[in-house]
């Protein structure tokens, strides 16, 4: 039987992989970004969680765990991007503080304030065409999960799909935030790079859930 909670081991392998991940797509973010934006964004991805994977906090409460890890992408990658990210884990963090397992109601209730962080700190919502438009459908679908007493690994594998179809769904908006909304008829059709990010996100936690958790 698959094990459905993730321990500090899982965490630190998870951020191990975030920042391969980062630094595969880091091409690919900047050539999305530099269409309509100032194309750093896949160097700023890469050296936030670079930060966090090397600087990784030897600390059994996991809440604490995502907060230093956020705080320290946010002092790594001080751009506006960068200092999202770090909102997002510092918010998701105190969301499970005191946690030394995190359960599928646990990483619902993560995501959730990772969410709620980016729009009060970066004072957008949903359809405004950015990183908010993949996680907020991948919250979402945590929660519901959680609600029909679904696995973390059912959980999570929604999760995933709503992230990128939340992503590919950025190509119908228009762009209200950063460079590209300087452009906006022109934005729609472009696929936004922070809904990229997100998705990317979501689908490293699911990719190790998925291949890891046995």
């Amino acid at each position: 039987m698959a094990r459905e909670t993730l321990l500090f081991s899982d965490v630190k392998s998870i951020f191990g992989s975030l920042k391969e991940v980062m630094l595969s797509n880091k091409e690919k973010l900047i050539e999305l970004d530099g269409i309509m934006g100032d194309g750093d964004l896949g160097l700023t991805m890469f050296t936030a969680f670079n930060a966090a994977a090397e600087d990784f906090a030897d600390e059994p409460d996991l809440g604490k765990v995502f907060i230093k890890a956020g705080m320290a992408m946010a002092k790594a990658a001080p751009s506006t991007m960068g200092t999202l990210m770090g909102t997002g884990f510092m918010r998701g963090g105190k969301a499970v503080k005191e946690k030394n397992v995190l359960g599928a109601a646990e990483m619902a209730q993560f995501w959730r304030a990772f969410v709620e962080g980016l729009e009060e700190r970066g004072k957008a919502k949903p359809g405004d065409k950015t990183i908010i438009d993949s996680l907020d459908p991948a919250a979402s679908a945590l929660e519901k999960a959680v609600a029909d007493g679904k696995s973390l690994h059912e959980g999570f594998a929604a999760a995933c799909s709503a992230a990128e179809a939340g992503m590919e769904n950025t190509k119908t908006m228009i762009a209200q935030f950063g460079r590209m909304a300087y452009n906006q008829e022109k934005s729609k059709t472009l696929i936004d790079p922070g809904a990229v990010v997100g998705y990317l996100l979501i689908k490293t936690f699911a990719d190790y859930i998925s291949d890891s958790l046995t």
